[in-house]
């Protein structure tokens, strides 16, 4: 059984008490399977709190840009930097709690020398690198993981005022299903648009599209043929929401089978519904004829879902 020393340590200071944090609480469920999926971080949605935007992030596995690798790494962040004013700071304390399930108090965990920390423009993220060991998160006599869930919380003090804090729920699908759809985009020299969206599909209960651009797109624009995948209906999610994909955009080659493929992993939601590549793939390559993505006039495009990485459904306002 691990035990947890709450003696100061390494510059952390660990407390126990009964109340919740003020401001923000996250319930993320199905942790080993965000742990196996390999998803290094998760942001959870913003709260606010001393008239400012926040959000947490969460390395699972430990920050492995500290090489931190058997703790669990939590950061405070400012959620939107572009309020801020060139050379404007914000100082604030901040405190991060972790739920005792088994004896519903929670651990509080902050930096030793309880210093305002400065956030800015190129600083906006403070927090602790080791937060807490694997080895007393895991045991379950601790509390902290049951039934593979956990909370997480925080405070934030900038003008000592607060404000009303929201919740959060994270779950994970444990066996979604791989899906493909091909759209055969026909009479493409024809198209007098600058780009052509699929029909819409459906693929882990969520309705798609794939977005083509003949002509090029951003820095894409007269070299590259431009290709995103994108929610058909970002509207339809719950405020806040967030989906977390695993995908696959292929042109098929026609006549030799040596498909061009990208592949992503994205967090799409209402404020950030599509992704993709502007410079996928060159006019030289694309238009060559011997090389059959297009052919006769028509190319076949390809999206794929993968089952090894599961979306994710964060839903703010769930609670704990």
């Amino acid at each position: 059984m691990g035990s947890l020393n709450l003696e100061n340590q390494d510059g952390i200071i660990r407390t126990v008490a009964e109340s919740p944090p003020s401001h923000y609480t996250v319930k993320i469920q199905s942790l080993s399977l965000l742990t196996k999926n390999n998803a290094d971080k998760y942001e959870t949605a913003d709260f606010e709190a001393g008239g400012y935007k926040w959000k947490l992030i969460v390395h699972p596995n430990g920050n492995k840009n500290k090489s931190v690798s058997d703790h669990i790494s939590v950061y405070l962040a400012m959620a939107d930097t572009t309020l801020l004013t060139s050379g404007s700071e914000v100082y604030a304390t901040f405190r991060l709690f972790l739920l005792d399930q088994n004896n519903d108090n929670y651990l509080i965990v902050q930096d030793s020398s309880a210093k305002e920390r400065r956030f800015h423009r190129l600083k906006h993220e403070w927090g602790l690198d080791k937060f807490i060991s694997h080895k007393i998160f895991n045991d379950a006599t601790n509390g902290y993981l049951v039934d593979d869930t956990c909370v997480l919380g925080a405070e934030v003090y900038v003008t000592k005022e607060r404000s009303k804090g929201k919740g959060e729920c994270l779950s994970m699908i444990k066996d979604p299903i791989t899906s493909k759809h091909v759209w055969k985009f026909e009479s493409l020299s024809k198209l007098d648009s600058e780009s052509s969206e699929s029909k819409t599909f459906i693929a882990g209960e969520q309705k798609w599209k794939m977005i083509f651009h003949p002509k090029g797109k951003r820095n894409g624009t007269g070299s590259h043929i431009s290709l995103y995948l994108a929610l058909a209906d970002p509207t339809s999610l719950p405020s806040g929401s967030k989906i977390f994909a695993e995908f696959t955009l292929r042109i098929l080659d026609q006549l030799q089978a040596k498909h061009v493929a990208g592949k992503g992993t994205y967090w799409f939601s209402a404020s950030t519904p599509e992704t993709g590549w502007a410079r996928y793939n060159p006019f030289t390559y694309f238009y060559q004829p011997g090389n059959g993505l297009l052919v006769k006039d028509n190319c076949l495009v390809e999206a794929e879902g993968h089952h090894q990485r599961p979306m994710i459904y964060s839903h703010p306002n769930a609670g704990t």
